[in-house]
């Protein structure tokens, strides 16, 4: 998955209020965090991922693995 599909899913999961607790789904194990640390970051480019990553030490551990596991496909 590119960053680019990533950062759109991400902005959608968070503005449809529809997200899961797995945390093997980056989507959904970090809308939270998203919501608290790059809410305000326009999607594409890989931008979200990059403010996630940016934040990394105050993300959720269920977001860090999930952005870890995103990273091993």
């Amino acid at each position: 998955m590119s960053k680019l599909s990533f950062a759109a899913i991400v902005v959608a999961v968070a503005f449809s209020g529809l997200a899961s607790a797995q945390s093997s789904d980056p989507r959904g194990a970090c809308k939270a965090d998203y919501d608290k640390f790059c809410a305000g970051i326009a999607p594409g480019g890989g931008r979200v991922v990059a403010c996630l990553n940016g934040k990394r030490d105050q993300l959720s551990d269920t977001c860090k693995t999930a952005l870890d596991s995103r990273k091993k496909k």
